[in-house]
């Protein structure tokens, strides 16, 4: 298999809880493919970059492999690598908020 649905990808990858709201998050526009809003039929392959916004914050990763299967966490982080650009951003989001608080 070299490409899948993104809803069923982002749910195997531990994402979203479950497909229904992979759809949901995809149809609102929160997952991108290389900055553009795509539809949850949108097949994706290894390669493809993707943005993911979840609680305001967004995460920009690379598709690593292809599963539509829901593993265990290990398995499923091995499906995707986050930028280390998009990790920075995450952890200053994060410090941010904490000094806020």
């Amino acid at each position: 298999m070299d490409s899948t649905r993104i809803d069923k990808w982002l749910w195997a990858a531990r994402f979203f809880k479950t497909r229904s709201l992979a759809t949901d998050e995809v149809n609102k526009g929160h997952v991108q493919i290389a900055k553009h809003d795509i539809k949850p039929s949108k097949e994706i392959r290894a390669g493809d970059v993707l943005t993911i916004w979840q609680a305001k914050v967004p995460r920009t990763v690379i598709v690593k492999g292809i599963s539509e299967q829901r593993g265990p966490a290990p398995v499923a982080q091995q499906l995707y690598e986050e930028t280390a650009e998009s990790l920075t951003r995450r952890a200053q989001m994060a410090e941010n908020n904490r000094l806020r608080s």
